[in-house]
């Protein structure tokens, strides 16, 4: 079966997020967690279900959409989790932060 884990800064994003959203509401934060924890999972079963945006598709990068944000991961095994992104957030600063983190 596999796995995933994450870059230590893309743990530090999904904390960040947590923190944002806990601010108006730890239910709505613990759910999304969830939800994104759900996301993985199935994920590392299926790390070729992606989403290329246009704009980000020229890296080796793939995407899951969870809500309103973007989970950058590597098809590696066991999966990596780059990064966890809001999507209204600008592709180009998405792209620089993914590059730092390789």
């Amino acid at each position: 079966m596999r796995a995933y884990s994450f870059h230590p800064e893309a743990f530090a994003d999904l904390d960040e997020v947590w923190e944002y959203i806990a601010q108006d509401s730890i239910t709505a934060a613990n759910r999304l967690i969830d939800n994104i924890e759900s996301a993985l999972n199935r994920l590392a079963s299926n790390p070729y279900a992606v989403h290329l945006p246009p704009d980000l598709n020229s890296i080796a990068h793939r995407f899951w959409v969870v809500g309103s944000y973007l989970i950058a991961y590597s098809a590696e095994d066991p999966l990596l989790v780059i990064g966890i992104f809001h999507g209204r957030q600008s592709p180009k600063i998405m792209a620089a932060i993914l590059r730092d983190r390789e």
